[in-house]
């Protein structure tokens, strides 16, 4: 059910990755654009094989992507989302917890502050006679909770905030007006002297309790 967050089988590299376009340390915005061109404009959402990508060059740009999901570059907001939504096809978390822009001819540290994506939409679906709940980023990843993509909480500067994992080692914030989405598609029980909240899609069910449900 999760297609949508699994690489496709695309080429090794973009054919466009000759010496000439083998970018710098610190390269733009605009040419490592350049260097996934071929991951744009198809019918589907394409997720490069970065798995499969072990580039040498490695260095640092001064991009944050900041706790309520804005993307900044050189000490200005990125407003073009269609560039947000390529960039965010090409994250990159590594053992150690840092976070990389990786293309095929580089990898290019970036500051995360909280999770690399946002969820901004809870939706239903209905697939072979059950009904599934789906998380959607602002990039336009589709997720489906499931025992691999469960809803998990943890803390951020002192707050404790509703998660999912996306695809590898990368999770998403789940928005608060989503997760008020979310709460309404559950069932409010009394367990253990506690408020829980009983969610179910498809044959998965989980339960968040009060602590997840304090803001």
């Amino acid at each position: 059910m999760n297609e949508e967050n699994l690489p496709k089988n695309q080429p090794e590299s973009p054919s466009i990755a000759s010496a000439s376009d083998i970018v710098s340390a610190g390269a733009s915005l605009s040419k490592i654009a350049a260097l996934l061109k071929d991951y744009e404009g198809q019918s589907k959402r394409a997720i490069p094989p970065l798995e499969r990508w072990n580039p040498q060059v490695c260095g640092s740009m001064n991009l944050t992507v900041r706790a309520n999901g804005e993307w900044w570059h050189e000490g200005s907001k990125i407003n073009r989302e269609r560039l947000i939504r390529l960039f965010s096809t090409v994250l990159w978390r590594e053992d150690d917890g840092q976070y990389y822009l990786k293309t095929p001819v580089e990898k290019l540290l970036i500051e995360v502050e909280d999770a690399p994506l946002l969820v901004n939409r809870i939706e239903k679906v209905c697939t072979d006679g059950k009904q599934y709940l789906t998380c959607i980023t602002q990039t336009d990843d589709v997720v489906v909770i499931d025992e691999q993509h469960p809803v998990f909480m943890r803390e951020y500067a002192g707050e404790i905030r509703p998660y999912i994992n996306v695809r590898w080692n990368l999770d998403a914030l789940i928005h608060r007006n989503a997760f008020y989405h979310l709460l309404n598609e559950g069932e409010f029980l009394e367990q253990d002297g506690q408020t829980v909240v009983k969610f179910s899609s498809g044959d998965f069910e989980f339960c968040l309790n009060s602590e997840a449900l304090a803001e």
